[in-house]
């Protein structure tokens, strides 16, 4: 049985039958906000902004937004703007702990794209 990409999952698990299109230079949410949703790439290019400042570029596959589930306060810690014109998925706390719990494999996935992205950003530094 082949792996399902992390954005794949989400896309399975997401309640709404399609996914939501956002057009280029959309912001998708704001560092400070209460997150409830995390995010899957199905198509487009995704810049993630720390004080206004483009730290990385995410692209489909990925996912992103899952730290303000998993965040006593559920505050984003960062922006999140379509560079390009994307189709993504997106679950609720609720289906994130259900992926994680019913597919170990998702939350291994989820942590890698997490430790992914920050050693991208630690070799920017």
């Amino acid at each position: 049985m082949p792996m399902l990409e992390p954005a794949e999952t989400v896309a399975i698990l997401q309640k709404q039958p399609d996914a939501q299109t956002v057009s280029a230079g959309e912001i998708i949410f704001t560092a400070g906000e209460e997150g409830k949703v995390m995010y899957g790439i199905l198509a487009g290019e995704i810049e993630m902004l720390v004080n206004g400042e483009v730290v990385e570029t995410l692209k489909a596959s990925d996912v992103f937004g899952e730290g303000a589930l998993v965040q006593p306060d559920h505050r984003r810690a960062s922006t999140a703007r379509a560079k390009t014109d994307c189709k993504l998925a997106f679950i609720d706390q609720h289906h994130f702990l259900f992926a994680i719990q019913n597919s170990p494999m998702f939350a291994v996935e989820v942590m890698r794209s997490y430790s992914d992205r920050l050693r991208r950003l630690k070799h920017k530094l």
